[in-house]
C-alpha cells in the first residue's frame, strides 16, 4: 500500500485537522480491524447502517459506545471455555474492538441483533441553527430558519393591487400586512 505525506497540507489549509487525522488513521489501519466483518450502508440521503457479523455473541456480550464523533463497539465472550471440549472449533469466539469514525451530527438511533448480525442504525441529525436559512434582502428575518417570503410577496402584491383601486383601504392593508410580519419575525 502506498503512503502519502499530508503533512505540506497543514501549512496551507485551515480548518481541516480532523480530515488529515483521518487521512493518517487509515494509513495506520490494523489486519485485526478486518474482524467481525461488516457492512456500511446508505439507507436514505441522512441515514446509514452498519451490520457486523458477531456470530455466537449475545448482547450482553456486545458493548456500543459513542462518545463525540466514535463509536466503539467492543465484543468480549463469557468465560464458558472450561466447559466444553471441541474437537474442531471453526467459530471464532475471541473478542473484538471496532471503531468507526463519524461525521459531524451522526448519531445512533438504535442498535439490533438478530440472526448473527448486529446492526446499527446512524442518522445525520444537523441543528437548526445550522441549517442554512433565506435572509430577505432591505427586510426582517426570521429567526426560526424557516424564511417567511412567499407569504410576504403574496401580500405586498395584493397591496400593490389595492392600491390602484382604492387608497385609503389599500394603506390599512398594507398597514396590516407589515404588523402581521413583524408578528411572525418576532
Amino acid at each position: 500500500m502506498r503512503t502519502y505525506d499530508v503533512s505540506p497540507l497543514f501549512r496551507s489549509s485551515i480548518g481541516f485537522d480532523r480530515l488529515f487525522e483521518l487521512l493518517n488513521q487509515a494509513e495506520r489501519v490494523e489486519t485485526s480491524a478486518a474482524w467481525p466483518p461488516y457492512n456500511i450502508e446508505k439507507v436514505a440521503d441522512d441515514q446509514y447502517r452498519i451490520t457486523m457479523a458477531v456470530a455466537g455473541f449475545t448482547p450482553e456480550e456486545i458493548e456500543l459506545t459513542q462518545q463525540d464523533t466514535v463509536l466503539l463497539v467492543v465484543g468480549q465472550k463469557a468465560g464458558t471455555e472450561g466447559q466444553r471440549h471441541y474437537l474442531h472449533r471453526g467459530i471464532a469466539a475471541r473478542g473484538f474492538r471496532q471503531t468507526f469514525n463519524l461525521a459531524e451530527h451522526v448519531k445512533v438511533v438504535g442498535a439490533d441483533l438478530e440472526n448473527g448480525l448486529l446492526t446499527v442504525a446512524l442518522k445525520r441529525e444537523v441543528p437548526e441553527a445550522l441549517k442554512p436559512r433565506r435572509i430577505a434582502i432591505g427586510g426582517v428575518t426570521a429567526a426560526s430558519g424557516q424564511d417567511n417570503a412567499p407569504a410576504q410577496i403574496a401580500r405586498e402584491a395584493e397591496a400593490a393591487e389595492l392600491k390602484t383601486a382604492e387608497p385609503k383601504v389599500a394603506e390599512t392593508r398594507v398597514a396590516e400586512a407589515r404588523v402581521a410580519d413583524a408578528r411572525t419575525a418576532a
